[in-house]
């Protein structure tokens, strides 16, 4: 049996076995011309003719042999019989080496008189101006690029070889799916080869994907075999850890050599890399987070030594909103909201759970955090690394605080405006501090005061010098959501699904049990906190609580039923300076147009009558 985490290597150190283990020599492959972009070329390409093929005009004039133009002047013209009318583009007519304008000639009938001589190849497109005929095209090792392939089609290429490496993907677990079958209890869609294969075709590689492949030794083992045989690099995916399913690293000792098994880096501790028949075989860890972290800190640079370069992205550095506490020995890489704050860029980490895969999807940056580096302060300088291009970046809206299933529909309606909208839920009270800071362009938020009326007391406590825009997205509804109509009164005793410390929600459901006598000791789950109202919603559905505090689209979207106990405004804070910025007012005039209005009317619970409703601090 193969010992697992014996010791974690450094990922320097995986790189380095990578690089002194195995040679890299590429496969080559033969695509059309039209399917090259973005390829590497495995040799030189040379043109199959000249372009042109033969001596053009270059103007509309006429044809002439230049030592027949020789003592032209202005005081003594020369008529020329044997000329030739020509247009931009015609084949130079025998006997002929060069063209006048025909600005600069006087016709009469067939007889042409000019005032200036001509020089040899004057206004003349010769043989091969542009290429000649087996003159080299591109190189070889060459990343083609799109206007490229213009120009080899027009030198006479339709076929191109390309350097490729062929990966063999195995997908295995007993609690896998297939994609587009809805999994049952216990049971996973299989996405890592699908995303793997995405990932490194994208660099230039061509991926076999080989079935689904139960928790059996004896058939994990003969995939891998059968992946070793035909291909230049194995992956397999899953069974990497040390559970009682997990088979990877014993077949692959089986058949070759384990190098490493497990890497100091988080996500994606528990990776292995191996060596069948020559050949390397990673083993990809079955957290979807792990494996994206895995392809990008480890298979793009080995694809690299094949010869296909992964580009690298842009690096900005930037405040970074929250603090992250991070592992000594561990290089640990957290997935970022960027945006650009006034005249900074503000990174918002994203949740860290090498499962949620949805951090990598809201997310248009990422952080390494060095393995000697016990985290990073909040306000400190940080060196993210932007996964868009930084114009995409830079037009990125930053929203910190309350959540609400309309920020989504919001998101889709700014997309459409070219800005991306990026929304961190920690809280009404959390957007405030935000806010606070300046790590957000605004805040969403519906805090309860003790007055009964909601934001302008906290923001006057909290931010009394600053001059802010209240801008309202809609009135909403909040009520116990459950599956068998239960208000609050029937909260005692009950599973209850909490939100977390500090947002709206929270302080909502407080003043309520403090206004019914009823002591949140008596609510089993009150310290079991949730940052959405969807994830709250999911918590009823499934049966892991009773009840939960939420708006009423969370509980419609998922057929719950739902007992109202108030009405508040949700309202996006903005500091006044930013006001004027066009990511904002391209949030502002969303929220006044009808297909957002009619959107969030269809989600329920909302009222919008108070949609677009502006108030302002001082007022």
């Amino acid at each position: 049996m193969v010992k697992r985490y014996l010791s974690l290597a450094p990922l320097s150190d995986a790189l380095g076995i990578l690089e002194g283990s195995f040679t890299c020599t590429p496969s080559v492959e033969r695509i059309p011309v039209t399917a090259a972009a973005g390829r590497v070329t495995a040799g030189p390409v040379f043109a199959r003719f000249s372009v042109p093929e033969a001596h053009l005009a270059a103007m509309d004039g006429i044809a002439v042999l230049a030592e027949e133009t020789y003592g032209a002047s202005e005081q003594r013209p020369v008529t020329l019989r044997g000329a030739e009318r020509v247009n931009t583009g015609n084949l130079l007519p025998p006997g002929c080496d060069a063209v006048i304008m025909i600005e600069e000639v006087r016709i009469d009938g067939d007889r042409f008189t000019i005032r200036g001589p001509a020089s040899p190849w004057q206004h003349v497109r010769p043989v091969g101006e542009d290429i000649g005929e087996t003159e080299m095209i591109l190189p070889s090792r060459h990343r083609i690029r799109p206007h490229e392939i213009g120009a080899l089609l027009a030198y006479g290429i339709t076929g191109v070889e390309v350097l490729t490496v062929r990966i063999g993907l195995i997908p295995t677990g007993s609690e896998l799916v297939p994609p587009g079958e809805r999994p049952g209890p216990g049971q996973v869609v299989e996405s890592n080869t699908g995303m793997a294969a995405a990932w490194l075709e994208a660099q230039g590689a061509h991926c076999i994907r080989l079935p689904l492949t139960p928790d059996d030794p004896a058939l994990i083992r003969a995939r891998l075999e059968e992946a070793a045989e035909g291909n230049d690099l194995v992956i397999i995916s899953a069974g990497s850890s040390a559970g009682t399913r997990d088979f990877t690293a014993d077949a692959i000792a089986d058949l070759g050599e384990v190098l490493v098994h497990g890497v100091a880096m988080k996500p994606g501790k528990p990776v292995i890399l191996g060596r069948i028949r020559g050949r390397p075989v990673i083993g990809l860890p079955g957290y979807p987070l792990s494996a994206v972290t895995v392809l990008r800190e480890l298979v793009s640079p080995l694809l690299a030594r094949y010869g296909l370069p992964c580009e690298p992205g842009v690096t900005v550095p930037a405040i970074l909103a929250s603090t992250l506490a991070s592992e000594v020995g561990v290089e640990e890489f957290v997935f970022l909201s960027v945006g650009r704050i006034r005249d900074r860029w503000v990174a918002v980490p994203h949740g860290r759970g090498a499962g949620v895969q949805m951090s990598g999807v809201r997310a248009n940056a990422y952080l390494a955090i060095p393995p000697g580096q016990e985290g990073v302060e909040a306000g400190g300088e940080v060196q993210a690394r932007l996964m868009v291009p930084p114009e995409e970046a830079g037009q990125a809206l930053i929203l910190t605080g309350s959540h609400d299933p309309a920020l989504d529909l919001m998101a889709d309606r700014l997309a459409l405006a070219g800005v991306s909208l990026h929304s961190a839920h920690q809280g009404s009270m959390g957007g405030l501090l935000a806010l606070k800071k300046r790590v957000c362009h605004g805040a969403p938020m519906h805090l309860l005061a003790e007055d009964g009326s909601y934001n302008l007391p906290y923001l006057r406590r909290y931010l009394p010098d600053e001059e802010l825009v209240l801008l309202c997205l809609a009135g909403r509804e909040q009520g116990v959501i459950s599956r068998e109509g239960l208000s609050l009164e029937d909260l005692p005793g009950v599973r209850f699904a909490n939100r977390q410390k500090g947002s709206g929600t929270r302080i909502l459901l407080d003043h309520l049990l403090r206004e019914k006598g009823i002591a949140p000791s008596s609510i089993p789950g009150y310290d079991r906190e949730l940052t959405t109202h969807l994830a709250v919603a999911l918590a009823v559905k499934t049966g892991e609580a009773d009840a939960g505090l939420g708006v009423y689209s969370a509980a419609k979207a998922l057929g719950l039923s739902f007992t109202p106990v108030a009405r508040e405004p949700y309202e996006l804070i903005f500091p006044a300076a930013g006001w004027e910025d066009p990511r904002v007012r391209a949030l502002a005039a969303a929220v006044n147009s009808p297909p957002f209005r009619e959107a969030l009317g269809s989600l329920g619970g909302y009222d919008l009558s108070l949609a677009g409703r502006l108030r302002r601090l001082p007022g």
